[in-house]
């Protein structure tokens, strides 16, 4: 007991520490149940029931949020069969967060070979103090590409108050990062988004709800303002369905990637509300007047192959590919001249409000300031050298 026990626990942690879930899936028993601390951020704490939940809501929220491993020191029999582990969970919380440096004891049952439960006892104040700045997205960069991801997964990443704030955080740290040469817009769980909470709505005394939504309102126009102002291009990884001001998000995105089972709607008039998220703006320039009005007045929910055929998207692909797909088409628009790619969005968006002749100016004057940087440089040269450019978005 005690040697395959022990042995079972160390691969436990080197598999969470090197995401094999082959090795999880061979030592976790199929009716495995974890127990995470009460009082840990993100709500990850509390009982997970089946080895999915787990990694899904457990372990997943904890690494949505931190990038931390669970080291052990020892290991011991107690006297009703379990195994105690002890040990230290070391690193950091992303988007901005301070180190993690706590103690943990986990208590594990062992059940026919295979792993059936997890107890974790640790000083949830440490996590707390390490959390990111983000309690509702998360935010990373890595080699010129953000990923912007909305977590309120058992809300359908409803876009709540707090998630409001967060995307103006997020897009302003976005905005004064250089480093930033793509953004990809994705949700986890089982929706992209479902819009506005409707929690908000039945949950606030309605004396106070005009108040609240201006709050929230202003916090996400604020966003979406930031997020079109970029140089670096937008791609949008749609799953399950964008809804209501969620679509806003989608159409401030340059590429719009979609599940083929990926519905839209606008949804207001199906709770007496008017619009907001940009869409008013956005979709009479997108799919047209007439079809905007349809959206607005008749509560249609669009398939993904009719948001294809209607301009809302750019593409629609498999439900297993859409992150995939994203992910490539942002990565190649991050390797791009990402000066020139923000002069394009921003001429691109006034050319709707533009008569020819400032629009005419407007191109002129970015094509002499894109001829200064360092970018259009390397582009020229290496087509006389018949090459790929190497741009570095400068």
């Amino acid at each position: 007991m005690t040697t395959s026990a022990a042995d079972l626990a160390r691969r436990l942690y080197s598999a969470l520490a090197e995401g094999d879930r082959a090795v999880l899936d061979e030592i976790l028993a199929p009716d495995f149940v974890g127990r995470l601390a009460d009082g840990m951020p993100f709500g990850v704490g509390g009982e997970h029931e089946g080895p999915d939940a787990m990694r899904r809501e457990g372990w997943g929220g904890i690494a949505r949020h931190f990038t931390a491993r669970a080291e052990p020191a020892a290991f011991a029999d107690l006297a009703d069969g379990r195994l105690l582990v002890t040990g230290r969970y070391t690193g950091f919380g992303r988007a901005g967060g301070g180190p993690v440096d706590a103690a943990f004891a986990h208590v594990l049952t062992v059940t026919d070979g295979r792993i059936s439960a997890l107890e974790q006892y640790t000083d949830t104040a440490r996590w707390q103090a390490a959390a990111p700045r983000y309690s509702t997205l998360t935010l990373d960069v890595a080699d010129g590409l953000a990923t912007l991801r909305l977590d309120r997964p058992k809300q359908n990443n409803a876009i709540d108050a707090a998630m409001g704030h967060d995307l103006a955080v997020a897009s302003t740290a976005l905005a004064e990062d250089p480093t930033v040469r793509a953004v990809l817009l994705a949700g986890n769980g089982p929706m992209f988004t479902a819009g506005g909470d409707i929690d908000v709505f039945t949950g606030t005394p309605a004396a106070d709800l005009p108040d609240t939504l201006r709050r929230m309102i202003d916090d996400y126009h604020f966003a979406l303002d930031r997020l079109t102002s970029l140089d670096a291009p937008v791609v949008a990884a749609v799953h399950g369905a964008a809804a209501g001001g969620g679509l806003g998000l989608v159409c401030a995105a340059d590429i719009v990637v979609a599940a083929e089972d990926a519905v839209f709607a606008t949804g207001y008039g199906a709770i007496g509300m008017t619009s907001d998220g940009g869409n008013t703006w956005y979709l009479p320039r997108l799919i047209g007047l007439r079809r905007t009005q349809e959206l607005f007045l008749t509560n249609r929910r669009l398939t993904a192959a009719e948001a294809l055929d209607w301009g809302l998207v750019t593409s629609v692909v498999p439900a297993d590919e859409v992150e995939d797909t994203a992910t490539r088409l942002a990565s190649r628009v991050a390797a791009g001249p990402t000066r020139s790619y923000g002069a394009v969005r921003r001429l691109l968006r006034q050319s709707f409000d533009s008569g020819l002749r400032d629009q005419l100016a407007a191109e002129r004057q970015s094509i002499v300031d894109a001829a200064r940087t360092s970018d259009t440089l390397e582009g020229v040269i290496a087509f006389t050298e018949h090459r790929r450019p190497r741009f570095t978005g400068n």
